[in-house]
């Protein structure tokens, strides 16, 4: 009777265990999995350290993808350059977004209640040795016309 309680207690943190190792077996075996794959590609040498970091500093992933620079051109008028960094992974159809967001924070910012969009263009600058994309555009910061104090 003490053996089959003691066998009872022995198989229950067992069986515990093993119903959560279910759920943390699949990232510790993709981090071993990693480790072994790279020690045996030797990718920790410093050429490709080096290699990697060069790269890293080029592309510099956290700078945002569009530059913008406003300028005021009249009393209600803004006029928006955006260009996008040299080196992307995407974004290239988001110029009209980013401009149309830039003017509604600008008009939230100044007290306005809208504003409208009096040009826009997109194209592309020929430059060596990578292209870029630009837009520019100008919007009119409009007032409320129902609350004109406001």
């Amino acid at each position: 009777m003490r053996a089959r309680r003691f066998l009872l207690a022995l198989c229950i943190p067992a069986l515990v265990g093993c119903s959560h190792l279910e759920t943390y077996g699949g990232p510790a075996a993709g981090v071993v999995g990693t480790r072994a794959l790279l020690n045996s590609l030797d990718l920790w040498s410093t050429t490709y350290l080096s290699n990697g970091l060069i790269a890293y500093a080029i592309y510099d992933p956290l700078q945002p993808t569009w530059s913008i620079e406003a300028s005021v051109t009249g009393e209600d008028r803004v006029q928006m350059d955006l260009q996008m960094k040299r080196l992307v992974t995407g974004g290239e159809g988001e110029a009209r977004q980013v401009f149309m967001r830039t003017a509604r924070k600008l008009a939230e910012e100044g007290g306005y209640a809208g504003f409208d969009v009096l040009r826009f263009e997109e194209g592309v600058e020929a430059t060596r040795p990578f292209a870029r994309r630009t837009a520019n555009g100008e919007i009119r910061l409009v007032k409320s016309r129902q609350f004109p104090t406001l």
